[in-house]
């Protein structure tokens, strides 16, 4: 029986610089500077880090540049796409004034960022849990691309037997695990 091979998504542990905020779940304060994650294919990381982001055209929260603060979210996307062909995008997001939309049919849905409607936002937040998404997990969506700094591109690893086996038995101290050469 032929096994797909698994994947590890580990995000190193890493100094914040100063100012910038980890994942939390509670809504993005406004004006501060956030850790977010952009999942694409590995083409796509590298004509991102090279040319920058670009805005979509529509999507759930209409146009902008669609990221996460919670790195699980991110390493599922493009759906469809094989481990192996993903890459997902570290950044820091400035997220200036923020508006959560957090019920299906929200008035300012796909024109937060649209003067037109009221109130301009720079950025949309979906929370975990709100019947927004599917997966349940949190959403942000970013209307102008130069508030974003790329910080650095995650590559997942091919994961080995004896770290599958960790993975399953939920070991978080691989690093510190004896492992006796001798057992069979």
């Amino acid at each position: 029986m032929y096994h797909h091979p698994s994947y590890l998504w580990k995000e190193d542990d890493f100094q914040l610089p100063y100012g910038v905020r980890k994942c939390g779940h509670g809504q993005p304060n406004c004006g501060q500077t956030y850790v977010m994650y952009h999942g694409t294919t590995r083409t796509k990381a590298k004509a991102i880090r090279r040319e920058g982001f670009r805005q979509s055209t529509d999507g759930m929260l209409g146009g902008g540049v669609y990221l996460s603060r919670d790195l699980n979210k991110a390493r599922k996307y493009p759906i469809g796409t094989p481990d192996s062909q993903r890459a997902v995008i570290r950044v820091k997001v400035r997220v200036g004034n923020v508006i959560a939309i957090n019920y299906q049919g929200h008035p300012r849905r796909k024109n937060w960022h649209d003067s037109r409607y009221g109130k301009v936002y720079d950025t949309a937040w979906c929370p975990p849990d709100c019947g927004m998404t599917r997966s349940g997990m949190e959403e942000d969506c970013v209307w102008d691309p130069s508030r974003i700094t790329i910080a650095k591109c995650i590559i997942p690893t091919r994961a080995s037997a004896f770290t599958r086996i960790c993975a399953a038995t939920n070991s978080l101290e691989l690093k510190y695990f004896n492992f006796d050469a001798n057992f069979v």
